[in-house]
Parts: C-alpha cells; sequence; structure tokens
C-alpha cells in the first residue's frame, strides 16, 4: 500500500474529552509491550477475508432496497451470524414507513437553490465546494442498466410502504452498563447493483465490530451498541425512528433495582457509510482512475452546525489519534461537514460522527465515486485496495470504542 505508520500516543485527545490513557504512556514510563496492550489484542482479530466475505454475503439479496421481500430476507440474515458471534441480545427495532405522495411534476425550473449535488445546503454565495472536474449525481432508476439479467430479476420487486423492521444488538458494560456507544450502518440500497459499497461495506464493518467486542474473553465497562439501519435510502428514516421511540428511554433502569438499562444514555453515535472508494476526482475527461490513489484516506466528519458541534469534533479527533495508532495502511483526515447518512438524526441529542471513503459534500457530491447508487456498485468492481479501506476503518473505529468503552480481556 506504501504508507505506513508509527504509533502516536493519543493522550492528548482522549484527555480531551475524559479519557484516560495506558498507564505505560504516562509517568515518563516505557510503553507496555504490545502483547499487553488489549486494543491492539483486538485489532489484530480483524481480516480481511472476513470483511470481504460478509460483503459477498451481503450482495446475495442484492440491493436490498427497502420495503421489499430481499430487504427482509437480508434482515434475517443480518441477524443469525449476530447471534452465532455472541450477540445473543439482538433485537429489532419496528416502525411504519407511510412516505407522503409523489408531488406533481413542475412546469417551470425551480429557482435556484443552495442545495448542492450531496443535498448538503450552503447558504454563502457559492453554495458549493466543488473542485476539479465535477459531474451529476444521481440515483439509477433504470432496470437495463443493469446488464446482468439475474441481478436485474433479483432487484425487480418495487417497494411498497409499510411495517419496516431494523436489526440491533448490543454487548452489555460490566461498571457502567447505564452509558453506551452507537456504532451504525444502514443495510438497505438501491440503484440495481448490489449496494456492495453503499452501504453493504458499512453493515459489514459494524458486523465485524460486533463479533469482536461479543468474543467471551471480551468485556468493556460501557456498553456498545451495533445497528444496521434500514430506510436510509428514503431520508435516514429508520435511524429517525429510532431517535423518536428510543432518545426518551435513555439511562433509565427497567425495572428499577434490576441494573438494567433498555436504553443506556448515548455518549456518542458513529455512522459507516460508502467505505471502499478513493480514486481521487475526476480527470479532464471525466474519467477515475481505476486504482486507488496512493493518498486514499478515512474521512471522519462531524457536523459544525450541530447542536454537539464541540463535542463531536472532539470525539472525530480521538478517532484520527486511533487511526494514527492502529490502523495499518491507510490515514484519517477530520471533517466538519457531515451530512445525509444515519448519524443526522443523533447529531443534536448526542456528539455524532461518520466515517467513510470521501467528503460527502466536497467529494461524493462532485462525482468522486461513479459506482454511487449506480448498477456497477457490485462487489466485483472492488479491489483488495479498496477493501483494504474499508478494512482500516474498522479498525479505526475498533480501536477508538475499545478505549472509549474501557475494554479489557479476561484472563
Amino acid at each position: 500500500m506504501g504508507w505506513k505508520r508509527s504509533g502516536v500516543a493519543m493522550g492528548g485527545a482522549l484527555a480531551a474529552i475524559g479519557i484516560s490513557v495506558f498507564a505505560g504512556e504516562l509517568g515518563g514510563q516505557s510503553p507496555a509491550p504490545v502483547t499487553s496492550d488489549p486494543v491492539r489484542a483486538l485489532v489484530d482479530r480483524l481480516d480481511l477475508e472476513r470483511y470481504k466475505a460478509t460483503i459477498k454475503s451481503l450482495t446475495q439479496f442484492g440491493d436490498r432496497r427497502q420495503g421489499t421481500d430481499r430487504n427482509r430476507a437480508a434482515n434475517d440474515w443480518i441477524e443469525a451470524p449476530l447471534r452465532s458471534y455472541g450477540c445473543t441480545n439482538t433485537e429489532r427495532l419496528n416502525y411504519v414507513y407511510d412516505p407522503p405522495p409523489a408531488p406533481a411534476p413542475q412546469t417551470q425550473a425551480p429557482p435556484r437553490s443552495p442545495v448542492i449535488a450531496s443535498g448538503e445546503i450552503r447558504l454563502g454565495q457559492g453554495g458549493s465546494r466543488y473542485r476539479g472536474v465535477a459531474q451529476p449525481t444521481g440515483v439509477n432508476n433504470n432496470p437495463m442498466a443493469q446488464p446482468d439479467a439475474q441481478l436485474r430479476e433479483l432487484n425487480a420487486q418495487p417497494a411498497t410502504p409499510g411495517p419496516r423492521q431494523e436489526v440491533y444488538c448490543t454487548t452489555i458494560g460490566t461498571t457502567r452498563p447505564q452509558e453506551m456507544y452507537i456504532v451504525g450502518a444502514h443495510m438497505d440500497g438501491h440503484g440495481w447493483g448490489e449496494a456492495a459499497n453503499d452501504d453493504g461495506s458499512g453493515t459489514a464493518l459494524v458486523m465485524e465490530l460486533a463479533r469482536v467486542f461479543s468474543s467471551p474473553d471480551v468485556q468493556t465497562e460501557r456498553s456498545i451498541r451495533f445497528v444496521l439501519w434500514n430506510n436510509e435510502e428514503t431520508g435516514l428514516n429508520g435511524a429517525r425512528a429510532y431517535v423518536e421511540q428510543r432518545a426518551g428511554l435513555q439511562g433509565k433502569e427497567d425495572p428499577p433495582g434490576s441494573g438494567r438499562y433498555p436504553e443506556p444514555r448515548w455518549m456518542g453515535m458513529i455512522q459507516h457509510d460508502m467505505m471502499l472508494f478513493d480514486h481521487g476526482m475526476r480527470k479532464a475527461d471525466g474519467s477515475i482512475s481505476p486504482e486507488q490513489r496512493p493518498e486514499a484516506d478515512v474521512n471522519i466528519e462531524f457536523q459544525s452546525a450541530s447542536r454537539f458541534a464541540d463535542e463531536a469534533m472532539k470525539l472525530a479527533f480521538v478517532f484520527r489519534d486511533a487511526n494514527e495508532k492502529y490502523a495499518t495502511d491507510y490515514p484519517a483526515a477530520v471533517g466538519n461537514h457531515m451530512t445525509n447518512t444515519d448519524s443526522g438524526p443523533f447529531m443534536d441529542f448526542v456528539p455524532s460522527i461518520s466515517l467513510r471513503e470521501n467528503e460527502r459534500g466536497m467529494h461524493i457530491g462532485a462525482g468522486w465515486d461513479p459506482h454511487w447508487h449506480q448498477p456497477t456498485d457490485r462487489y466485483a468492481t472492488f479491489s483488495d485496495k479498496d477493501f483494504r479501506l474499508g478494512l482500516n476503518a474498522a479498525q479505526t473505529t475498533l480501536a477508538a470504542i475499545a478505549q472509549l468503552a474501557g475494554v479489557s480481556l479476561k484472563r
């Protein structure tokens, strides 16, 4: 990959939000051997081939479009591995998706809006942060754009309104079970492909973290919830339903005196959405490099307009520092324009960040990923260098959450 980094101490960023550093890094003492670092031990349990295999398994359900039998089958499939990993308290959130009727076609062009292609609103005169060659983005709704007849048939059933479900499971904290970090990704997609990157890559990442944290020798002081959102592509409806149903339940012991907290108090929300493809901006002829760019990185974003912007920024830098110390190939960069993903409904309730392949507004909105919502979003499209970018995001989140939740290994 050509990019390897040495370990960097994380004390400054962690201390900024009240997280202690390892004892071996204090008081001028020599760092403890790697073998005594439980975070390193957990990161080493992540494996590229396992990560790829989980993405591949998700693609058997095509694009997993919400409101279809293939979406429901994918939810059933997701639940089974989570239980097999030891995350036996797997549950489902139920909600109803009943969208309003589509608006009537416009007879004249709408007035110019400060909304750029990514959906992000920019109120400045420029209204955009496009750089280089920009290309219109959108969703492919033409089934014949998919040349694979078998995949066309798999994706043929249209979405219908009605009941929806999304799967989640929780590792319970040993000493502070009433506090919880939420780690999420959306399992639905569209565009007549396989939704391998958007967002099979994020779903597989969350499932791999659930596997590692559910190992019988792993325990954490705080709880961690792993959620696979539904209805992201229709407007973050699954995440919004979760917030509406469960925000008011935070930290309430039920039944009283039981030591059980169905919805622990939210300490942070971390979303993963499109993890694989960082090939750079379009060339002058509009084409994209077939290779992952040498300077590819994991983008960690918070929203500067959110209620918890300062805390979210500090959380983002904790993740960047975790990447510095524990990721194997790709660095991380922090940005302040988190938008259009499932962390949005949480950002005024709790510090929230998202990890992804590119900046949402500046890169994805300008067409840096030609497979976004397209028939080419298939497992076979991506190389090991692409999959390794997703694995590095998994290493980043696992390391940061392990420290924030207070991980230890049973002896």
